[in-house]
């Protein structure tokens, strides 16, 4: 067995990478060297807080274990694609839930740009303020744009498949997580009816 096979405790790892080293010894086991497609299978690109210039949270509290359920919502503003055009948006954002709502910090855990760009808000494993009384065991996912309107598009779609593929294998998301609409747990019209129509397309 490869060195690099025999030199992971079982167990060592508590966001879930055991099993994918598992595979991976597996299959050098049997010959299969191309692993280069196994190598992004559960990742995504995320924008960081620094990167979109995100003012320092008053507090934060951490999740106690993987979250149970994810909310999706939308921000019921203008849509936008890349950092360029969705920096002032994620700012305009965290000041309206920190100066106006005074939440801690902008109230999501991620939000999703019409290009598929993932931004990070209070990140993984982080306690959000998005679902008035479900925020203890969930996670909230944004999509920037009004989409009674808009349409979400493929390239947001799969960002967020991949991003929850993410969080499940990392330990973040339990693997069989409930996904809601914010309208499922409260009197709103979030995240929209187009894209609570595309809902189900998010654990296909």
């Amino acid at each position: 067995m490869p060195t690099s096979c025999r030199a992971q405790p079982h167990g060592a790892n508590r966001y879930g990478n055991g099993h994918r080293l598992l595979l991976v010894c597996f299959l050098l086991n049997r010959g299969f060297n191309h692993l280069l497609i196994f190598k992004n299978a559960f990742s995504v690109d995320i924008v960081s807080r620094q990167q979109w210039g995100a003012a320092a949270p008053k507090q934060k509290e951490s999740l106690s274990g993987p979250a149970r359920r994810v909310v999706i919502h939308h921000t019921a503003l203008q849509s936008c694609r890349g950092l360029a055009e969705c920096k002032d948006g994620l700012l305009g954002i965290q000041r309206l839930h920190m100066e106006d709502r005074h939440f801690d910090d902008i109230g999501y855990n991620f939000l999703i740009g019409g290009d598929g760009s993932v931004f990070e808000g209070r990140g993984w494993g982080v306690m959000g303020a998005h679902t008035k009384g479900h925020n203890g065991d969930s996670l909230g996912i944004a999509f920037m744009g009004n989409f009674n309107n808009d349409t979400p598009n493929k390239e947001a779609m799969l960002s967020v498949k991949q991003l929850l593929r993410s969080g499940v294998s990392q330990g973040f998301i339990r693997s069989e997580f409930g996904l809601y609409g914010h309208r499922d747990l409260g009197a709103t019209e979030c995240p929209g009816e187009n894209l609570y129509a595309a809902l189900s397309q998010l654990k296909s």
